[in-house]
């Protein structure tokens, strides 16, 4: 098994993950001496960030859903194994903005190919490489939108531009992963402050994983 620490964080559109991502690299960077990794999905690196402008691409409003939920899986394998598990293996922290639990939700739930059935094309492509913890960002959707639109600087993709009601089956989605999940996935109020999710992100790492994370 790995070595190093691996976390991920979920939530809908405009939870303020990659935001608190951020925060959260700096202030764990601030107080620990074990080196970090921030990375994201799809993306991370340059072939998974290729498959990502195909995924998010406006102007592919075409795609099948189960193209969807392939190219994201095969994404997550190439970032998997060039920069996750190496990063792993060299006792070092990743964290990661999304992971297999947004496959579950949006393209299992959301695009009703079912969650078992995403579950199971993952599990070919992480080898049961999972998360020790996981942080679910809990937003109203009304204010998700309202961050997304309100900040000029952020991408607006594909999944942007779904319905309202799209959304809202996705958060549906999460919670049906949580609860298949309880004891990785830790919901945070992402409705305040971004200063103070992330505080109560490294209160539930301290509490948790005092081998790693007790001096925070």
């Amino acid at each position: 098994m790995t070595k190093g620490f691996f976390m991920t964080l979920e939530g809908p559109e405009g939870s303020g993950k990659t935001t608190v991502a951020q925060q959260l690299m700096a202030k764990l960077a601030e107080r620990l001496e074990t080196e970090l990794v921030l990375t994201r999905e799809p993306g991370g690196i340059e072939i998974s960030e290729k498959i990502r402008d195909v995924i998010l691409d406006v102007s592919h409003t075409m795609m099948d859903a189960k193209t969807e939920a392939l190219l994201y899986t095969a994404s997550r394998r190439q970032h998997l194994v060039e920069k996750v598990l190496p990063a792993l293996a060299a006792n070092k922290i990743v964290i990661c903005d999304r992971f297999v639990d947004s496959s579950l939700a949006y393209q299992g739930y959301g695009r009703k190919i079912g969650i078992d059935s995403v579950w199971e094309m993952n599990q070919f492509a992480i080898a049961d490489v999972m998360p020790q913890i996981t942080f679910y960002l809990d937003v109203p959707i009304e204010v998700g939108f309202e961050r997304i639109f309100a900040n000029k600087e952020r991408e607006v993709n594909r999944l942007d531009l779904e319905k309202k009601e799209f959304h809202q089956t996705v958060v549906e989605g999460y919670r049906a992963v949580i609860s298949r999940f309880p004891e990785r996935i830790v919901v945070i109020n992402a409705n305040q402050p971004v200063e103070e999710v992330t505080e109560a992100i490294l209160n539930v790492l301290s509490e948790r994983f005092p081998n790693q994370f007790g001096n925070l």
